[in-house]
Formats: structure tokens, C-alpha cells, sequence
């Protein structure tokens, strides 16, 4: 059995890393923040900022199934997607897509994880570099942030190729953003949450590091700085994705 001091008790702000900092805040957080800058979460923000449904998904075959059942369009990956199929985890790709009402959204991290967190019944909030803002105003509206009510927010991290989680820049840097905008929550933070955000306070300029570090580099070396270019937009949006009963709509 996990000790129950791994849950950062006594805090009304908390921070962990990948599907089992998930699962732990999950079983005593009154709701969860997932940040996945590149790029899960981005693309939420942009495919909820059109009017869209998005359904996160386990990285996986059976997401086209999972789609057809729900009657929605699954994303397939980013060098996977053409002309007959354009909707994949690029927030670039996204922004230009055919409108699609309901919209399956598998990804190894972010989704895999906001999935296995809507199981709690919980809410489960999208955040990233352009909406950090408006999420921790929208948790502070509705009363998150106390002790009795805390807010877990978590890191969705990459994978090496062993599967283990490999802390991400990115990530830290997005969810230390929306822990920015939660710094006088009356419950505080817990000290793994305000060592994220002294990570953000002594980064310069946010934009670059995520365009210099491995996640932003591996992008545009691949052909998808556009991509990286919409996530490193901070506070462009006012849009929060909440998911409920396994859908992200606007909050």
C-alpha cells in the first residue's frame, strides 16, 4: 500500500509526474490538472477552442474502434495523417482540419492519463502554456483549492523507450504555469508543487526553453515546428477542457 504522505497531504496545490503521480492524486484530490504541452493537452485546447468533443484514448490500434462506436473521428499520429484523414495530435493540423462534432484523441501520456483519471469521477481539466491562466482561474471559481478540496496537478512527462517516465520540460514548465496562478490557494502548496513552480521562476523565457529542449527539438527536427509554435503561445486562451463522463468539452 502506497504511505499516505505520497499524496502530499495538508495542501490545497499538489504536483507529481505521469500515470501514477495520477493515480495517487487521484484517490484524494478533489480534481486533476493533466499538462501535456507536446502535445496532448495543446491539441485539446485547440480542438475545444473550435467546438469540439475530444475523447481521450490509450495510444493504440483500438482507438478507430473505440471511434466507430462512439460515432466520432479517431487522430492517428502526426506522420500518419493525409488528405483523406487530416485529423491527428497536431495542434497545427487541428487548427486547419474539417470541423468534426466528436473527436478520439489517443496519445501515449496525456490522454492515456486523463482516460485512467476519469475513471475516479472526478473532473479532469486540459491545461497547457496558452490556457494555464484560465484554468487556475476557473479551479479558483469553483472553489478548488483548499485543503478539503485540493487540486492535483500532473505532469504527463515522455516515455523512454524502456517505457519508464522521463520528466519533460515542457511539462514541468506548464503545469509550474498553472500552479503560478494558484500560489495563494488558502490551502497552500505542497513543497513538490512550489519546487515546479521555482522551476518557471527562474526561466527566462519559457518559449525558448520549450523550443530548446529534447520534446521541442525532437519536433522541429521532425518536421512539426508549427506544433511547437502554438504550444509555446502562453495565456492566448480563455478556454477550459473539462472532462465529464469521458468527454473534454468547454468548462
Amino acid at each position: 500500500m502506497t504511505p499516505a504522505v505520497h499524496s502530499q497531504p495538508g495542501s490545497g496545490a499538489r504536483f507529481d509526474w505521469g500515470l501514477t503521480g495520477a493515480a495517487e492524486l487521484g484517490r484524494v484530490c478533489a480534481v486533476l490538472v493533466v499538462v501535456d504541452v507536446l502535445s496532448f493537452t495543446t491539441a485539446v485546447e485547440v480542438a475545444v477552442a473550435r467546438g469540439m468533443r475530444v475523447h481521450p484514448f490509450p495510444w493504440g490500434e483500438q482507438a478507430a474502434d473505440y471511434a466507430v462506436r462512439v460515432g466520432a473521428v479517431a487522430a492517428v499520429g502526426r506522420r500518419q495523417a493525409d488528405a483523406d484523414h487530416p485529423w491527428s495530435l497536431s495542434p497545427a493540423a487541428l487548427r486547419s482540419a474539417p470541423f468534426a462534432a466528436d473527436l478520439v484523441l489517443p496519445s501515449p501520456n496525456g490522454s492515456a492519463i486523463s482516460a485512467a483519471a476519469s475513471a475516479t469521477g472526478r473532473p479532469v481539466v486540459a491545461a497547457c502554456l496558452r490556457n494555464a491562466r484560465a484554468v487556475g482561474g476557473w479551479l479558483r471559481h469553483h472553489g478548488y483549492g483548499a485543503t478539503d478540496a485540493p487540486v492535483g496537478v500532473v505532469a504527463a512527462g515522455e516515455r523512454w523507450p524502456d517505457g519508464t517516465l522521463r520528466p519533460s520540460v515542457e511539462d514541468q514548465l506548464g503545469a509550474a504555469s498553472v500552479l503560478d496562478a494558484l500560489s495563494d490557494v488558502p490551502g497552500g502548496l505542497s513543497v513538490e508543487a512550489a519546487m515546479a513552480l521555482a522551476a518557471l521562476a527562474s526561466t527566462p523565457d519559457v518559449p525558448a526553453a520549450v523550443r530548446g529542449c529534447v520534446s521541442g527539438r525532437e519536433l522541429i527536427e521532425g518536421g512539426f515546428a508549427g506544433d511547437v509554435e502554438i504550444a509555446v503561445q502562453r495565456e492566448v486562451s480563455s478556454v477550459v477542457p473539462v472532462l465529464r463522463q469521458g468527454v473534454f468539452s468547454a468548462g
